[in-house]
């Protein structure tokens, strides 16, 4: 009888253990964050119904398309607004919008604060603008929801009437909550930091023609922290290439859907 019970014990014992060991398991399956929700996460950073890079580059191109010369300063047509302001050469402007909606599946909501420098060269005419940019809000969609506030500083160059394109280069950067509808459904925190050189933009049309950029994305998660460093080349037809981790993703930067090479 006493070995039955020492036999019954040391069968509980080990089905206990076997149970921890796998809660611990599905705890760690279920905090990893994969390389497709990291790059849901980039997605978001760039598309323009998410409040991404995309967002940013247009805004500020559609500032300086509006500019004309007039007299000692300039006309511009601030993005977002039909009010027309005037603002000479050295000197910073403010403005904010809102922007929200729904498309594609995806729905938004932002609130955005821009401040632009206007330099010029020394003929006093338009040389570049200097933006710098706050935002707050949220998103959602197919593959992920994520509430975020952000900065952005970048130079918008190019500006003489002659050419046919602008050159952007700057950093952009968002942090925040997020929630994978996707795999295991990890939930966190996250941070992204976009770095762009030599972005080109139709001036008709703002077209993204061109351009590269480096992307870092910290994820942190009950199990642990989790980076991912990657690149970006702008392909000219509404898209991006991002390779992030030896993986190879196809961006559509209006939608901000990705597909996996």
């Amino acid at each position: 009888m006493k070995t039955i019970k020492l036999s019954i014990i040391a069968l509980v014992a080990i089905i206990a253990v076997y149970s921890c060991k796998k809660d611990l398991g599905a705890t760690s399956a279920a905090s990893t964050v994969t390389a497709d929700q990291a790059a849901d996460l980039a997605a978001g950073s760039l598309a323009s119904n998410s409040n991404g890079l995309t967002t940013v580059t247009d805004d500020i191109s559609l500032n300086a398309s509006g500019l004309a010369s007039v007299n000692n300063g300039l006309t511009i047509d601030a993005a977002g607004s039909n009010n027309i302001l005037k603002q000479a050469c050295g000197t910073t402007l403010a403005d904010s919008t809102t922007n929200q909606g729904s498309a594609d599946s995806v729905t938004w909501s932002y609130f955005k604060k821009y401040s632009r420098t206007l330099n010029c060269n020394t003929s006093e005419k338009p040389d570049n603008i200097i933006n710098r940019v706050t935002f707050s809000g949220n998103y959602s969609g197919p593959n992920v929801s994520s509430t975020d506030a952000g900065t952005a500083n970048v130079t918008i160059g190019h500006l003489e009437t002659d050419s046919t394109t602008f050159l952007v280069s700057g950093e952009y950067k968002r942090s925040g909550s997020f929630t994978s509808k996707i795999g295991n459904k990890a939930s966190g925190s996250k941070n992204v930091d976009i770095v762009v050189s030599n972005l080109v933009i139709s001036k008709s049309g703002r077209k993204i023609l061109s351009g590269n950029a480096t992307i870092n994305i910290s994820v942190t998660t009950p199990k642990g922290t989790f980076t991912y460093t990657g690149t970006l080349t702008f392909n000219g037809n509404g898209g991006a290439v991002l390779v992030i981790n030896g993986n190879t993703y196809t961006i559509d930067l209006h939608t901000g859907f990705r597909i996996k090479h």
